[in-house]
């Protein structure tokens, strides 16, 4: 059997964590499919930039799943804990219905996969220390990228 994979990006702002309603009326993290020949953390990058305007630099792989997004149709998705890489503005792109910011105790209210609210638990875990302050974590090379828009 053979699976598309989606490539998808825990962002944390401020301690909330950036979210984007589908067409299914469900919350996902950003990302997508990936392309073939094409690395899953420059699919990530491309699809930060594509879905919110920004760049990012991918710090961390988080979590691994089978996703069955409708009946009998499933996918692999993939995460990542992401930083940004700039300071451009969050904007939404036509792909997504609305964009929110969400507290991690908001996370069990909102209509989305278990699978990323793990993943964003993960995120938080790793880049929060006690005391809120974002830990260093070693970047992995290759993966930052910016784009002009």
């Amino acid at each position: 059997m053979s699976f598309p994979v989606s490539i998808k990006g825990v962002l944390l702002e401020a301690g909330r964590v950036v979210l984007l309603e589908n067409e299914r009326e469900e919350w996902e993290l950003p990302g997508g499919r990936l392309e073939t020949g094409e690395d899953p953390m420059a699919c990530l990058v491309r699809e930060f930039a594509e879905e919110l305007g920004v760049s990012v630099i991918i710090k961390a792989i988080l979590d691994c799943w089978l996703y069955e997004v409708l009946p009998a149709r499933y996918v692999v998705i993939v995460t990542y804990g992401v930083e940004r890489a700039g300071v451009e503005a969050l904007r939404l792109s036509a792909e997504h219905r609305r964009l929110g910011t969400f507290a991690l105790d908001e996370l069990d209210g909102l209509p989305m996969p278990e699978g990323y609210r793990r993943s964003v638990r993960a995120w938080a875990a790793i880049a929060f220390t006690a005391k809120g302050s974002p830990a260093r974590l070693p970047e992995r090379g290759g993966a930052s990228a910016s784009r002009d828009f």
